[in-house]
């Protein structure tokens, strides 16, 4: 009897790298006595007290869900989880008086409906996603789910751990000749814990304005910059007064899930200074009825806190994975001084690039289901293993063409300080335990 057809689409889908060694493991018939799993920002800390009060106490007497009802919100979201991202964006000195919010499930939705909103269907002739490569992934499996297509400039990790971008006349040659809808940043960059500052935004900010396009800046890291003294940088710092023509295209993908530590909370949210891309975003997003309310009502929790409350919290949070990154940092190259491992300056993200010390031909993907699969080595008498991105899936590449994300991986300060103090070892132990089998 002969199948249901699958479309092309599905055929063709293979897992997101930030969760293919997950789903090795899990298929794994004999298990380590340890795993340490960095290859998902899935933030473990508890999130804000702001919002556990309200996560804890769905069922007091002043709560929306205290009879049981849980009703639909407006597709924009709730006001009050509305004013919650307005509220961290003025308590960190941006005015928001503009400024449009439609609440998301996730920031994952959010950037689905941007790509639907400024990029045209692939073989239109309308116009691609510009991004940095390597960019986070999922741009490049939602733009492929709704026939979008995407164009990158390349960035380079020289032996400096340094991310490098590409002159702007470079860049500039590729909006010519690929004509972008929209240019997208990361300003605290996820995969490759790059920071941009303001005179790096406003070089792209006027080559969005110079060639009408949209400029997108996935905000998600906002507030995690290591770097001390360094202003914190927004698209909402990116103004006509330095760039004059710039408002009225920006817009930003903001989430609870990282500096909130809420991941699993599913809010996010796409905020603008447009008017009507706004009112067509919400129109959209009516399809989609709206996003979960309760996940709103917790993250509302913050319309409610003082700046100096909302400040503290993200000082706070941003000590905490300093002094993590940077442990893991000299750790790694203590441990074998041949590794290239990104400079710590932002997001919870290190890159790892191996190619100085693996033989020819290596493959990150491989190595990680290795790992996954059947690899584990000895850390302190614990049969052990470690579960990374490979950073192949983080590179818009042509056909043919050589992927620098081989020799790359991508690590998540998302485990304990306890276990993250481990990588160092573990990493080069298996590392070496693939190459001698090889």
């Amino acid at each position: 009897m002969s199948k249901p057809i699958l479309s092309a689409h599905f055929e063709s889908r293979k897992p997101s790298a930030v969760r293919l060694a997950q789903m090795k493991y899990e298929e794994r018939q004999v298990k380590p006595q340890a795993v340490i799993n960095v290859g998902i920002g899935n933030v473990s800390l508890p999130t804000n007290p702001a919002m556990k009060k309200r996560m804890f106490e769905l069922n007091a007497p002043e709560s929306p869900f205290a009879d049981g009802v849980v009703r639909y919100s407006t597709t924009a979201g709730t006001q009050e989880c509305q004013d919650a991202f307005k509220n961290i964006l003025n308590c960190e000195g941006f005015d928001t008086s503009k400024l449009h919010v439609q609440v998301t499930d996730g920031g994952s939705a959010g950037m689905e409906l941007i790509l639907v909103g400024v990029c045209g269907p692939s073989g239109t002739g309308e116009r691609p996603l510009m991004m940095i490569d390597p960019a986070y992934t999922n741009y490049i499996s939602f733009a492929e789910r709704i026939g979008r297509t995407t164009v990158t400039v390349k960035r380079h990790l020289g032996e400096d751990g340094k991310f490098n971008l590409p002159e702007l006349d470079k860049i500039e040659d590729t909006i010519k000749e690929n004509k972008p809808g929209a240019l997208l940043v990361i300003p605290y960059d996820n995969p490759t814990g790059q920071l941009y500052d303001y005179d790096t935004l406003e070089s792209l900010a006027k080559l969005c304005v110079k060639y009408n396009m949209w400029m997108i800046s996935d905000e998600a890291y906002r507030e995690l910059y290591y770097e001390d003294g360094k202003p914190l940088v927004s698209i909402w710092g990116v103004t006509d007064e330095r760039v004059p023509g710039i408002e009225g295209r920006r817009i930003s993908i903001e989430t609870a899930s990282k500096v909130w530590n809420a991941c699993g909370l599913r809010i996010g949210a796409v905020i603008t200074d447009s008017p009507e891309f706004n009112n067509r975003s919400v129109a959209e997003y009516t399809a989609n009825l709206c996003a979960n309310v309760i996940g709103q009502h917790i993250f509302g929790g913050l319309a409610h806190q003082t700046k100096a409350e909302i400040v503290g919290w993200c000082s706070e949070i941003r000590g905490y994975y300093k002094e993590q990154i940077m442990s893991v940092y000299k750790g790694l190259k203590e441990q074998e001084p041949g590794l290239i491992v990104s400079s710590p300056d932002a997001s919870i993200y290190s890159v790892i690039d191996v190619r100085n010390v693996v033989k020819s031909g290596f493959d990150s993907i491989e190595f990680v289901l290795y790992c996954a699969g059947e690899g584990a080595v000895d850390i302190d008498g614990v049969e052990t293993t470690l579960l990374v991105a490979p950073m192949k899936g983080f590179y818009d590449i042509e056909k043919g063409a050589s992927n620098p994300g081989s020799t790359q991986f991508r690590i998540s300060f998302v485990e304990t300080p306890e276990k993250m103090a481990k990588i160092p070892e573990l990493f080069v132990k298996l590392l070496k335990q693939y190459e001698a089998q090889r």
